[in-house]
């Protein structure tokens, strides 16, 4: 009974250091995207949209690949060790990009940077649900996942900075990469890694091969990984085209159009992780099935959001536009802070990391088509109502895939 109030501090310590970590791992990613003219015009030889979008989905590609690697070495070695060096490295390449000359260097600089922060959210949301067993994990992983939103919309700003004459683009990722250099410092000293309660500690160790024969056999587990990719199709499209689309549509500036992109969904998001966090752990304390209906509820409120975002330009309205966004915010937070504890009730502790790693595989994998196909349709003038009609109906499909998952028997329902 005495360790049960410091294990408690410790475990929202963990959360509490995280947070800073996911904000940089999504502002580094995302402020790109709010400086698209600003970067197009100091590098002239991207061309086109279609090579802007390859651009980015290379970045989801390698994220894909690497994703359930950085899963299996935060498994089977050290999460805390996965996450440092992800930060550094990752940090040491967005100071890189900012002297980047040529569309060459920037590929390889998103190349790299998709490779390095691929290690890091599979280890920080399996180290999160380690320390945080039953009635907590939820919240605790809406309050890491508020990190992520708080980088988006930071990220939204850097439109302004590149506008900036005394600044520009270059400068957001100089003053970025460094901090992210200087923070790893306190991280690698403060965090830990989590307790193991293995009755056979001295048991051999999952193989990859073995790791991912039982995730893939496992009926929930497939229906997972495909339920958290197809809404993520259309949050890849929102993240990174968004501001271009606010801007070309409703002919605002740069800086107000990253603004209006990130800010309001992503601060909509920020408040329902929270929400859903503390919904879906209190719900799961009568039916194991608790988060997997916040999750659905979700999931229900992104198909009215799409439909809005998809029509405002052609309706004109800007405000239909920010409201679909609004929406949208708050049915991802509900799915958002969901996913890592509805895949704690269908898979192994030892198997968390790997099994979040090849759910990361599969989404950036689509997100990065989506990113690239987008790039060409644009170019081709398809409507964007078509697009985020195809978008909402996958997020109709998602419903029934969520709905279909089944947490294994003995599966904590959660207590007080």
């Amino acid at each position: 009974m005495t360790t049960q109030p410091s294990a408690s501090r410790t475990a929202w310590l963990m959360v509490g250091l995280l947070f800073p970590v996911a904000l940089l791992n999504y502002l580094d990613r995302q402020m790109i995207a709010s400086m698209k003219l600003s970067v197009m015009a100091s590098i002239p030889d991207i061309g086109n949209e279609a090579n802007w979008g390859l651009m980015l989905g290379k970045f989801k590609f390698v994220y894909a690949v690497f994703s359930p690697i950085g899963g299996y070495i935060a498994d089977r070695f050290s999460r805390k060790l996965t996450i440092c060096s992800s930060l550094f490295i990752w940090s040491a390449i967005t100071w890189w990009t900012g002297h980047v000359e040529s569309y060459h260097e920037l590929l390889w600089a998103r190349t790299l940077m998709g490779i390095s922060e691929a290690f890091y959210i599979p280890a920080a949301l399996a180290l999160i649900a380690d320390f945080h067993n039953g009635p907590t994990r939820s919240r605790a992983v809406g309050i890491h996942q508020m990190g992520i939103y708080c980088g988006v919309m930071a990220g939204g700003f850097a439109g302004y900075v590149a506008d900036a004459p005394n600044l520009g683009w270059r400068t957001t990722f100089d003053f970025t990469g460094l901090i992210g250099l200087l923070y790893t410092i306190p991280l690698i000293l403060l965090l830990k890694n989590p307790p193991r309660n293995d009755p056979q500690p001295s048991a051999p160790k999952t193989s990859a091969l073995v790791a991912a024969r039982e995730l893939l056999s496992n009926p929930s587990f497939l229906l997972l990984a495909l339920y958290f990719t197809l809404p993520a199709v259309a949050a890849w499209v929102v993240r990174d085209w968004m501001p271009a689309i606010l801007q070309k549509s409703f002919n605002i500036s740069q800086g107000k159009a990253g603004v209006s992109a990130a800010l309001y969904w992503q601060a909509a998001a920020l408040l329902a992780a929270i929400l859903g966090g503390w919904l879906a752990d209190r719900w799961t304390r009568h039916t194991a099935r608790g988060r997997i209906y916040v999750s659905a509820i979700g999931m229900a409120l992104i198909i009215p959001a799409l439909f809005s975002v998809g029509n405002a330009p052609n309706l004109n309205s800007f405000g239909l536009a920010i409201a679909g966004l609004v929406l949208f915010g708050i049915g991802w937070g509900f799915f958002d802070c969901n996913n890592m504890p509805i895949l704690c009730q269908i898979a192994r502790p030892e198997l968390r990391a790997t099994g979040y790693g090849l759910m990361n595989f599969v989404s950036m994998t689509f997100g990065g088509v989506a990113d690239w196909i987008f790039g060409i349709l644009t170019d081709r003038h398809t409507p964007l109502n078509l697009i985020f009609t195809l978008f909402a109906t996958l997020a109709l499909i998602s419903i029934g895939l969520v709905l279909a998952i089944r947490p294994q028997p003995n599966a904590p329902v959660g207590s007080p």
